[in-house]
């Protein structure tokens, strides 16, 4: 964690040390844009880091992200509004972050569409439509589906449109007859 480092008569804190390479391309995120790219709340954001539900690079005290990192984390906001638990989200994230690495680098490029399925139990990560289907068919309990795709969409460019677990169902108007 933080430790204090004394130097002649003054004390500094040594902070984290970051993960993020300055020579890297990936843009890293800051804690407001996260903030605003996933609806979860700065302290929520501190909070999770203290907890090392999702651990960022610090810059100083500046708590910096990596897009796969946002991801993580609109995924996590996504299952805490449909109910999960911290405990069966960190499950989640385990798995995510064992699974996800090249595959969601093709998500990035465009290449694949991304569909995370638990029931808080098993979890499944698939990009075969017919694979979701039949395991929705197969489901001995409700499954809870995230588009990994739509987080990642989110993250680049324009306000993106609601994700399709958030749309409003569309209303018709009637025809004057």
């Amino acid at each position: 964690m933080y430790g204090i480092v004394k130097q002649g008569s003054a004390e500094m804190f040594k902070t984290k040390k970051s993960r993020l390479d300055p020579a890297a391309p990936e843009a890293a995120f800051s804690s407001s844009e996260v903030s605003q790219l996933s609806g979860v709340s700065l302290r929520q954001l501190q909070w999770w880091d203290e907890r090392k539900v999702v651990s960022p690079g610090h810059d100083g005290h500046r708590r910096l992200y990596l897009p796969s990192e946002v991801v993580e984390i609109m995924v996590i906001a996504e299952l805490r509004q449909k109910g999960f638990s911290l405990q069966k989200i960190r499950r989640v994230l385990r798995f995510l972050q064992r699974e996800m690495g090249k595959r969601l680098s093709d998500v990035f490029k465009g290449e694949s569409e991304l569909q995370l399925l638990t029931d808080g139990k098993s979890i499944f990560l698939e990009e075969d439509h017919e694979r979701i289907i039949d395991l929705l068919k197969r489901a001995k309990q409700p499954m809870f589906l995230v588009c990994v795709s739509d987080q990642v969409r989110r993250l680049g460019g324009p306000p993106a449109m609601p994700n399709r677990s958030e749309a409003a169902p569309v209303k018709r108007a009637r025809s004057a007859s």
